[in-house]
Parts: structure tokens; sequence; C-alpha cells
């Protein structure tokens, strides 16, 4: 069945030809259906207890996916007129913002205080206020003292203000929502940095952070695509050297490409930050198929094959290895299923399929292409020795020390594995050339940081906010919140009652508390809320039945185990100073942080199943349970020895490379499969000894080993530039991992295979091609 096919493909190449790029234009039509989902939540599924805890919460209260217009005068002075009056005018133009609901800022901040008997609720500035010298002195003392105001919307120094606008997003189309509000926004700041030229602006908040996932793989794309295309069309030129095999292999590049994003968007999959890697990824695998098959066609046509008889025996000896590393490679993606990160499941099946047409192109429309296409080589020279051949004389004449020297080396680096902790920053999630995460950093080391957890604090009945005691529980653990070394600032409806409390006493300082009976509480709040202008209200901090209460605490740009830490000392702290009221926490950073722990678990469960399944394939594959076993040894070494030289050198384990070993494994499988494949056809059909079928798996396929592994790790370094942090250590990690893993098949597989395959062949079949040289070296090492 095989041969008839690899025949018909041969002889009727231009039919294939013609068939195979229907197939890749129907599947890639399916294009069109793709779009780019940048939303946060993307990284969570419908079931995950943080997202659904986030989404009641935002349900009880309102929303909190925020712009955040940072505002630093040159000069470090806030309350100058000048700056006064960007305020305002910022302040007044957010209300236009599409979808905004809310607008914070100095300027519209509801100050009250007494006038004789009357309580007065206004804006803490006014167009008149800002005029005058004295008055922006008064403004400022109160701005800087206020518990609502300083480290949330202005600096201790008053150096740097916040305009944060809160946005309602409907939710019927993710894909333009974002980039409609990122482009006004944009405008804006455009507008003002050229009115204000001596005030630097910055644009921060989780609306600018979901858009920098889609403007990072989008820029990626522009970017890495390409140069990456340029880089392989290079490599394969000067190290195959070979033109017409380059035009090909771009064929079954851009098929399978097409294909695999054409198939996603047929099955209704979104682009996301992780998933928009596929088409480096997938161009990336796509070329090792083709090498393979190439420099198995050129080491046939250099000892004498005729082109046509070449192609048909390169294509007969490397089915069952292409075969088999796709569906090896295509596993070990598929294991990203066991991801609890949609995107990264989206990622692996979308690279697994197109993998397996990679492998369908590789033995229909690149043989097809090169049957028709003009191929030259030199012929080999008797007695010439490549560089493949020798270091197979250096392996086999070393063989005795490679074999302890290699595996002390593994042993040493894998024991490093622990030194890895797994830990996260999601707003380091992306590199300092992007602009988010430069406002982000801006704005931490100025006034305060993004990340945050809301805490919901729950009476239990009716208006229970208003008990004393639920406000003293309140109070105390807002206090607790605000003494903690993490802690920018705490937003707490007791600051609220405390000051309405002492401006119904005629602003007496000592009246700055809460109020004694539930009434009171209830009537200043209802009075207060009375006052307030639309958008203003106290739904972002009170539940509509006023049974519970939000707190929203900023802290520093925390990692996710520091988190988790403080997520943990928050719960206990209220388990026991509680009174028996109920609090929950939540927020997107605590979200990344859950998830990352969580991750590393699944795809240990994924991985496994992944090696399980590689290491059954191989073992039937081979026809040999002992060599099946033994693959298991160059396949496992690499991802530890990674893992081991990036605990030694970062230490430090996140989302995206909590997959890592999964996605590399079906990878890293290839070269093992390809050495094995060509050592037992050594062994069984040619009757070679260990040592000489060790020899021949070098000379035929050790070069295309070599190629694909630079062209994988190339292409994971390219990766690896992206701005998109997940992205990047991804790349980097895997690029590492393939390297090593050549490292192993070369240095430690053949000295293990001599040692425990000491059997000797019943027959030689053939006449050995290579036993003057290994008569050669085998008196080397006599010597």
């Amino acid at each position: 069945m095989k041969e008839q096919w690899f025949k018909f493909v041969v002889d009727r190449p231009v039919i294939v030809i013609i068939l195979s790029l229907l197939l890749i234009m129907s599947a890639g039509y399916g294009m069109q259906k793709l779009v780019f989902k940048g939303d946060y939540r993307v990284f969570f599924g419908e079931t995950n207890p943080q997202l659904i805890a986030f989404e009641e919460m935002q349900k009880a209260y309102n929303k909190n996916d925020t712009v955040d217009f940072v505002i630093a005068p040159k000069n470090g002075q806030v309350f100058t007129p000048e700056v006064m009056q960007m305020v305002l005018d910022i302040t007044q133009e957010s209300w236009q913002i599409p979808f905004s609901t809310r607008v914070d800022s100095i300027s519209n901040f509801q100050h009250t205080y007494a006038v004789e008997d009357d309580m007065i609720v206004e804006d803490l500035l006014s167009s008149e206020a800002q005029k005058t010298v004295q008055k922006l002195a008064e403004i400022k003392q109160i701005a800087i003292t206020d518990p609502l105001l300083v480290n949330r919307l202005i600096s201790k120094q008053a150096h740097v203000t916040i305009i944060t606008t809160t946005v309602q997003l409907p939710g019927l189309d993710a894909t333009t929502e974002v980039p409609q509000i990122v482009e006004f926004v944009r405008e804006m700041k455009s507008k003002y940095h050229a009115k204000y030229p001596d005030v630097d602006i910055y644009l921060s908040g989780i609306i600018m952070m979901n858009n920098s996932f889609a403007e990072s793989s989008l820029n990626d794309g522009k970017n890495l695509i390409p140069v990456m295309f340029l880089a392989i069309i290079v490599m394969m030129v000067l190290t195959l050297k070979t033109i017409t095999g380059t035009i090909a292999t771009v064929f079954v590049i851009a098929g399978s490409i097409v294909g695999a994003m054409g198939l996603a968007g047929w099955a209704g999959l979104y682009l996301t930050g992780p998933s928009a890697s596929t088409p480096t990824m997938v161009m990336t695998l796509a070329v090792a198929d083709c090498i393979h098959i190439l420099t198995s066609q050129f080491y046939e046509m250099r000892r004498g094959t005729a082109k046509r008889e070449a192609l048909l025996n390169s294509l007969q000896i490397n089915f069952q290895p292409i075969f088999l590393t796709s569906i090896t490679t295509a596993i070990g993606f598929l294991s990203l299923n066991f991801s609890d990160a949609p995107p990264f499941q989206d990622l692996g099946n979308m690279v697994a399929t197109g993998v397996m047409l990679a492998f369908f192109l590789s033995i229909s429309l690149f043989p097809a292409m090169l049957s028709l296409l003009p191929v030259k080589v030199k012929p080999h020279e008797a007695g010439k020795k490549d560089y493949m051949e020798k270091l197979s004389h250096f392996v086999i004449r070393h063989r005795i020390k490679l074999l302890p020297i290699s595996s002390a080396v593994i042993m040493a680096l894998v024991i490093f594995v622990p030194s890895n902790d797994l830990n996260d920053n999601f707003v380091e999630y992306f590199d300092k050339t992007v602009a988010f995460r430069d406002a982000t950093d801006y704005m931490q080391e100025n006034i305060r940081g993004l990340s945050s957890i809301s805490y919901s604090i729950k009476s239990g009945e009716a208006s229970g906010v208003n008990k004393p005691d639920f406000l003293q529980v309140t109070e105390n653990f807002a206090n607790w919140l605000r003494v903690q070394p993490e802690t920018d600032h705490v937003l707490s409806i007791t600051d609220t009652i405390k000051r309405l409390n002492k401006n119904m006493h005629a602003d007496d300082e000592a009246y700055y508390k809460l109020p004694e009976n539930q009434e009171l509480s209830a009537q200043y709040l209802l009075l207060y809320e009375m006052s307030l202008p639309y958008g203003l209200d106290l739904n972002n901090q009170l539940n509509v039945d006023k049974s519970g209460t939000r707190l929203i605490a900023t802290f520093k740009n925390l990692t996710s185990n520091q988190m988790l830490d403080m997520e943990r000392r928050s719960l206990k702290w209220f388990s026991k100073n509680g009174n028996g009221y109920t609090l929950e926490a939540a927020s997107p950073n605590l979200m990344f942080a859950h998830i990352g722990q969580r991750n590393i678990v699944s795809m240990l469960s994924g991985t496994t199943v992944a090696l399980i399944l590689i290491s059954a394939i191989l073992g039937v594959a081979l026809r040999s349970a002992r060599f099946g076993f033994i693959s298991l040894l160059p396949n496992l070494a690499p991802a530890g020895i990674a893992f081991g030289i990036w605990g030694i050198f970062v230490g430090e384990v996140g989302l995206a490379l909590s997959v890592v070993a999964g996605m590399t494994l079906g990878i890293i499988v290839d070269d093992t499969v390809h050495f094995l494949s060509k050592y037992l056809h050594a062994r069984r059909d040619k009757g070679y000894d260990a040592v000489e079928a060790v020899h021949y798996a070098f000379a035929s396929v050790g070069r295309a080993l070599w190629i694909t592994t630079l062209v994988l790790s190339f292409g994971f370094m390219v990766l690896a530039q992206s701005t998109f942090r997940l992205n990047a250590d991804m790349g980097l990690l895997t690029a590492v991992t393939i390297t090593i893993a050549l490292i192993v098949d070369f240095l430690f597989l053949p000295p293990l295979l001599m040692l425990i395959d000491k059997k000797q062949p019943q027959e030689t079949q053939e006449t050995n091609e290579f036993q003057p040289l290994l008569n050669e070296t085998i008196l080397q090492e006599t010597k």
C-alpha cells in the first residue's frame, strides 16, 4: 500500500500537487473566521473557581475593569493651575470613553465638610477653585491626607496623580470593544500631551493590559514570522545546498500553517496570546520531515542511485520514522489539553493539527514537487570522511568513557530541577518595550501597583453593613491590611462613614470614628448617597441590599506566590477576628496566581499520559519493548537537564513554562526515533553489529538530525524574542531542551546501545561500506 502510494506520488506529481493545493485552500478558507480575543479572562475556563468567584463579586458590586491615566508633571508639582486644568479636562472627557460608567479623580472626588448644621458634598476641585494658588494649597492638603485619595489617586508627594475610568464592557463582541476603548484613550493622550508638553501621560489599567495581550501577539506575527521564514530558507540553502528542495519545503510549511489556522477557524477557536504563536511553531516543526526526506534522498544519490529511485527509497526508509515523530509530536502538544488555561489547550490542538498536516504534505505534495523540480548533488568521494563520520568515530572510540561521564552530567544537572520556584507576575508577561509594562512600572514606582484583591465581607442580613459590630470588623480588617508591607492602599466604606460622622458633628476631629448605633450609620449613608452625582455612587463598595461591602486592597506588583500568601494571611486573620461574618477574596491577580499553581499539577498528569502513550507507540513501532524502554532515557533527560539549567540561572517557572515539558516531549522524541530506526535498520536488515549500526546511524541520519535541531532551535529562539513573555520563555526553554536532546542522542544514546545491545547479527546480508573506516577506528582505539 505504501509503495503504491509513493509510486503514484512520484509518477503522477501534477495530480498530487493539484489535490494537495485544493485541500489546503479548503481548510485555509476557515482563516477568515479567526479573530483575536485579548481579554485576560480567556486564560480561565468556565468552571475555574477563581473566575466564578470573581464574576459573582462583580455581579454584586460594580465591575472594576479600568483605564488609568497616570499624570506626571515634569516639575513634580501636580497642584498647579495648569496641571489642575488638565486634570479637570481629562476627567470631564473621560466620561466619553466608550462604555464608561464611572470616572474617579482628585477633581471630582466628593469632598464633604460641615457649614454650621449643614453637610456640604461637592467636587474637591472646581473650575473656579483651581484659579487661586491659596485654594490649590488647601486642596493639596486635603488630598494628601484623605485615606480615600492618598496612594490611590494622588501620591504622598503630590507629584503624580491618576484619573481612573471604570468601563462596563457589553460582552457582545470581545474582539472590538477593547480596541475601541484603547483607540479613544490613545487619541486623548496624544491630544493632551500636545497641549501640555511639560506633563508626561501614561496609560495603565486592566483594559490596557487586555489590549497588550492582543497587540503583542499581532506584533509578533508581523515581525517574527517573516524573520523565521527567511531564516529557514537561508539555513536550508546553506546546509542542504538545494534551491529546489527549499522551494518544496516552503510550500509544505505554508500549507501546514494555512491548513492548521484554517481548521482552527472552522472549529470556532479564538486566537489568544499563546495560540497566536502557532504559525511559528508549525513552521519550525514542518521543516523536520522535509529535511529527513531530502537528506536520505541526497545520501542515496551521492552513492550513484538515480533521482527517482533515491526519492522512493527515501520515502520508504523515512515513512515510519517521520510518521512516528509526527504522532509523538502531536501527542506531546495534545497533552496541553490537560492545562487549566484554554489558550494553551488551543495552542496544543492547533499545533498538533499542523504537525499532522505537515506529515501528510511531506509524503504527498513534497515528493511530488521534488519529482518535477531538478535536483542535483555531488557524488560521494570514496574514502572521504565527513563530519558525522568523524563524530561517530569519536563516540565509538570513547564509548567506555562517554557513557559514565554523560550519565554523571545528566544527574548533576537534573538535581537542580527542585531549585525552580513555581512563581509568576502577570504584569511581567510583557517586556519593558511594551507601553503597558512601562506605564505600570512607572505607576508602581511613583504611586501604587496594579495588583489588587477585592474582599467581600458579608453580614448575612439586609442593611447589615450599618451594624456597629460589622463596621468595626471591617475597620479592623482594613487597618490590618494597611500595615502589611505589600499594601499601597485600601479602599473601605468605613473611611467614608468616619468622615461623615465627623461632618455631622461640626467637623470635630474627635468624632472621626465609627458611629455607635446602626441608625446613625444608615442615616449618614442615605444622606450622603442622595447628594452624590450620577456615576459616583457607592455601588462599587456596597451591594444592593447593603448586606455586604467590598474592600479593595491595592498592592505593589506582586508575584503569584506573594498574592497567594496575601490571600492565605487575609483569610486566616478574618477567620480569627471576623466575629462570624463571611469573607471572600477575588481578583484577576488571584486568578492568575491560582491557575499557575494548578497548571503545573495538571501538566504533570498530561506529561505522564503523553510519556506512556509515546513509549507504548515506540515499543510497538520498533518491535521491541526493550528499545521502547531504552528510548525513555534520552527522551526524559533533555527536559530534566533544561529545567535543571533553568533552576540554576533563573529559578522561576511560571504559567508558560509549566507546559514546556509535555510540549517538548513529543519534539525531542524525533531525534531518538530517527536514530533508533536507522540503528535497527542496520542491525535487522543489513546485519551489522552494534558498533557498525551506530556508525551507519550517524552517517545516514546524523546530518539530518543536527540540521533539524538547528532549524527547530532557531525557530523557538525567534519565538523567544517575543515581547509577550509567556511566548518568549516558552520559546527559550524549548530551544534549550531541543538542543540538549541532540547532544544526549549523540553522546549518551550510542554508547548505551553499544553497551546493552551486544548480540551478534546472524549473518551479514550486505557489504559494510563503513568497515574500512571502522577498522581504522578500532585500530586507533587499540593503540
